[in-house]
C-alpha cells in the first residue's frame, strides 16, 4: 500500500482530470505548428506519458511524500536539485491554472459569443481563478473526488463517441497525408516545439503524486492505471486529431482548426458537421463538458501546487512564511492566494501560444529531473522496498539501470533544449522565472545560516498563524523487535499529536519515521541475502508500528528498513538525510553485572550501561534525542530472556536488535 486515506479513485481522479481536459487546449497549438503531423505528435506523447507514468509511479511508492518530482530529486540528488525541479513545476501549475480558466471561457462562449472574447473574456476568467483559490483554501474533500471521476469518465465517453462519428464523416487519408511535407510543411523547428506542448498531459502525474502519502493503492492497480492512462491518451488524443486534421485539412501553411478555433479546437471539431442537430448535440455538450473539466483541471493543478509550495516552504527552499496556513483550515492560503494573483496577470494578454510554450519548459525540466531522479535512486536505495519498479531494467555498474527512465531522460531533455531554442517566451521568461528562484533559494538559505544542498524542515506547526506549543513535525524512531517498540511509538505519537486537518490531508500532520535497521557483519557484502525470518520480523515490527502510532489524531507512520554495518552510524545518517527533528531510542536496560546499590556492591552500575549504539546516537545526533528505558529504582528481577527469534547465524547476518555498535 503506498498510504491510506483517499483510495484508488483519488488517483484517477486527478490523472484523467489532466488527461480529459489537456486536448482542449492543446490541440489548437499544437496543430498551429505540427499541421498535418499533429496525430503523431500526440502519439509520440503518448510514449512520453508512458514513461513518465512509470517513472512516477515507482517515485510516489519509493518516497510517498507530498511534491513529486522535487521529492525524488531530494533523495535521488540533494535540496538544490529538488529546489529546481520543484520551481520548474510551479510555474507550469500558475501557468495550467491560467490556462485552463481561459480556455474555460472560450468554450462557455457557445452559449454567448460576447463571452469569448473582450473584458468580459477577462473578467470570467479572472472570476473562475477566484473561484478555484477560494475552493483550495477551504480544503479538498473525498467527496470532491467522487464528483470529479463521474465527470471525467462522462467527459471521456464524448470524446470517444466524437471520434468515432467524426472519423466515419470527415476520415480522408489523402487530404491527411498528401500536405504533409517534412522540413517545410511543417518545419521541424514548430514539430519539436509541439512536442514540447503536447507534454501538457504529464502535469496529471506531478498531482497525483502530490497524493501519494495519501492515498491506498495496490501494486495491480497501480500497473492497471499506467496501461488505461496511456492506452486513453493515445486513443483519445491521436483519435481526436486524426479527426480534426481531417475536418479542417492544412491548405497552404495552416489549418482552419488554429486559424479559427485556437483557443476552443474540439468546439471547432463539433461546428464542422453538415447535420445540424449532430453538430448542435455536439457543440452543446462539448461546451458543457469542456468548461466542467476545465475547471475541475484547474482545481487539480491548484491543489498540485498548493501541496508542491507547501513542502518547498517546509523544506526552507523557499521562505516559510509563504507557507503559513490558515488558522482553521489549515491550508497554505498565502501561496494560493499568490499563484492566483500571477495566473490572473497571465491571463490578461489573452496569449495562449505563449503560455503553453512557457509551461513546455518548467514540464520538460521537471521531467527530465524526475527520470535522471530514479536512475540515481536505483543506486542510492538499492534495497529499500519499492511497491512498483520500472520494468525492463538491466544490471549496469552494480546496480538495476531502468531503461525506459533513460529513454525518458534522453527524450525530455532534447525536446527541452529545442523548446528553449525554438520558443524566445520560453526562453526568456522560463530562465528569467529560474533565475529569480535560485536567486531567492541561495539567498534565504544563507541569510538562515543553512546548507544549499542539504535537508531542512520546518516543523507543520510552526507554519500555522495561530499556534499554542511547537511540537515535533518529524520523529524518527529506530525499532527493536521487543516490546519496548510499543513505548517508543506511543512517546513519538504523545510528542508529535496535532489535530489532523481536512484541507491537507494525512500528511498534513506530524510524521513518525519507523525504521528497521539490519546490520550486516564486514565479513558479508552489504546487499547480502537475508534468512526469511530476519525479513518477517522486521515487517511484524513495522506493521505494529504502524497500528500503534496512527491511533494517534493527526500522526502519519512511515515505514522503511535499511541495511548498515554498525546501527548507531546508520540511526544518525537516516536522521540527517530524513531531515527529522528528534530521536526516540530504546536505551539498554542498566547493567546490573556490577552489583551497585542494586544487589548490595559497592559500585554503581557499568559505565557503559546505555550501549555503544545509544552513546553514539546521543553525542553525534544534529536532532533532540529522546530515551525511553526501564525505571533503575527497585525493578523487579529479570526474567529469563525469550527464545531469539530465528536467525541468519548460518549466514553471519546478526538478528539481535538493530540498537548496537559492535
Amino acid at each position: 500500500m503506498l498510504g491510506r486515506g483517499l483510495g484508488q479513485p483519488a488517483l484517477f481522479a486527478i490523472v484523467y482530470t489532466a488527461v480529459a481536459s489537456s486536448i482542449y487546449f492543446s490541440l489548437g497549438v499544437v496543430a498551429d505548428h505540427a499541421l498535418g503531423l499533429t496525430p503523431i505528435v500526440f502519439l509520440v506523447a503518448g510514449l512520453f506519458f508512458a514513461l513518465a507514468a512509470m517513472t512516477y509511479v515507482e517515485g510516489a511508492s519509493l518516497h510517498p511524500e507530498r511534491a513529486g518530482s522535487t521529492v525524488f530529486a531530494r533523495y535521488g540528488f540533494n535540496e538544490l536539485v529538488s529546489f529546481i525541479a520543484g520551481w520548474a513545476i510551479l510555474l507550469d501549475y500558475t501557468i495550467l491554472i491560467a490556462v485552463t480558466a481561459f480556455s474555460a471561457t472560450n468554450y462557455m462562449a457557445a452559449f454567448w459569443g460576447d463571452l469569448g472574447h473582450g473584458s468580459l473574456e477577462i473578467v470570467l476568467a479572472l472570476g473562475i481563478v477566484v473561484y478555484v483559490a477560494v475552493r483550495n483554501v477551504r480544503g479538498f474533500s473525498k467527496t470532491r473526488v467522487n464528483r470529479v471521476t463521474a465527470l471525467v469518465i462522462a467527459d471521456i465517453g464524448l470524446q470517444l463517441l466524437l471520434i468515432v462519428i467524426g472519423l466515419a464523416t470527415f476520415f480522408n487519408y489523402d487530404e491527411l497525408v498528401n500536405p504533409i511535407h517534412l522540413g517545410t510543411t511543417p518545419k521541424w523547428n514548430d514539430v519539436i516545439f509541439a512536442l514540447g506542448v503536447a507534454t501538457v498531459v504529464f502535469t496529471g502525474l506531478e498531482s497525483a503524486a502530490g497524493l501519494s502519502g495519501e492515498v491506498t493503492a495496490s501494486r495491480g492497480s497501480l500497473k492497471r492505471l499506467i496501461g488505461s492512462a496511456t492506452i486513453v491518451v493515445m486513443v483519445v488524443y491521436v483519435g481526436i486529431a486524426l479527426v480534426a486534421m481531417t475536418a479542417f485539412p492544412v491548405a497552404g501553411n495552416a489549418t482552419g482548426l488554429s486559424r479559427y478555433y485556437l483557443e476552443a479546437p474540439v468546439l471547432g471539431i463539433a461546428e464542422s458537421f453538415d447535420n445540424d442537430w449532430l453538430s448542435d448535440f455536439f457543440k452543446y455538450t462539448i461546451a458543457i463538458a469542456a468548461t466542467a473539466t476545465l475547471i475541475a483541471a484547474a482545481n487539480s493543478a491548484m491543489l498540485g501546487l498548493s501541496r508542491l509550495a507547501y513542502s518547498l516552504s517546509r523544506n526552507r527552499q523557499i521562505p516559510s512564511a509563504l507557507g503559513r496556513l490558515h488558522p482553521t483550515r489549515s491550508t497554505p492560503f498565502v501561496l494560493i492566494v499568490i499563484a492566483a494573483a500571477i495566473a490572473g496577470a497571465l491571463i490578461v494578454p489573452e496569449d495562449l501560444d505563449f503560455l503553453v510554450g512557457i509551461y513546455a519548459f518548467g514540464a520538460l525540466m521537471g521531467l527530465t529531473i524526475a527520470h535522471l531522479s530514479i536512475i540515481s535512486l536505483r543506486y542510492k536505495e538499492p534495497d529499500r522496498e519499492r511497491f512498483y519498479s520500472v520494468p525492463l531494467s538491466v544490471p549496469f555498474r552494480g546496480g538495476s539501470l531502468p531503461l525506459p527512465a533513460v529513454v525518458g531522460a534522453l527524450l525530455s531533455a532534447a525536446a527541452w533544449v529545442s523548446v528553449v531554442v525554438t520558443h524566445a517566451g520560453a526562453r526568456y521568461v522560463g530562465f528569467g522565472w529560474m533565475a529569480f528562484g535560485l536567486a531567492t533559494y541561495v539567498i534565504y538559505r544563507r541569510v538562515e545560516g543553512k546548507s544549499l544542498l542539504k535537508r531542512v524542515m520546518v516543523p507543520e506547526a510552526a507554519l500555522k498563524l495561530e499556534r499554542e506549543e511547537l511540537e515535533f513535525g518529524s520523529i524518527l524512531v529506530p525499532l527493536t523487535g521487543t516490546p519496548l517498540d510499543d513505548d517508543m511509538i506511543q512517546t513519538a505519537g504523545r510528542l508529535a499529536g496535532e489535530e489532523r486537518d481536512e484541507g491537507l490531508g494525512d500528511e498534513a500532520g506530524s510524521t513518525i519515521e519507523a525504521l528497521w535497521i539490519f546490520e550486516v557483519p564486514m565479513a558479508l557484502p552489504i546487499d547480502a541475502r537475508l534468512p526469511d525470518a530476519q525479513l518477517e520480523r522486521a515487517r511484524a515490527a513495522l506493521r505494529r508500528a504502524k497500528a500503534v502510532g496512527e491511533e494517534y489524531e493527526g500522526v502519519e507512520v512511515a515505514t522503511a528498513t535499511v541495511r548498515a554495518r554498525r546501527a548507531g552510524a546508520a540511526i544518525v545518517e537516516e536522521a540527517r538525510r530524513r531531515g527529522v527533528q528528534a530521536i526516540v531510542l530504546a536505551a539498554e536496560e542498566p547493567s546490573r553485572i556490577r552489583g551497585g546499590a542494586l544487589l548490595g556492591g559497592r559500585g554503581g552500575p557499568m559505565d557503559n550501561f546505555v550501549g555503544d549504539a545509544t552513546k553514539y546516537v546521543v553525542s553525534k545526533a544534529a536532532c533532540e534525542v529522546i530515551l525511553t528505558a526501564p525505571p533503575s529504582s527497585d525493578p523487579p528481577v529479570a526474567e529469563p530472556a525469550p527464545p531469539a527469534a530465528p536467525s541468519a547465524t548460518d549466514q553471519g547476518i546478526s538478528a539481535a536488535p538493530p540498537l548496537r555498535e559492535d
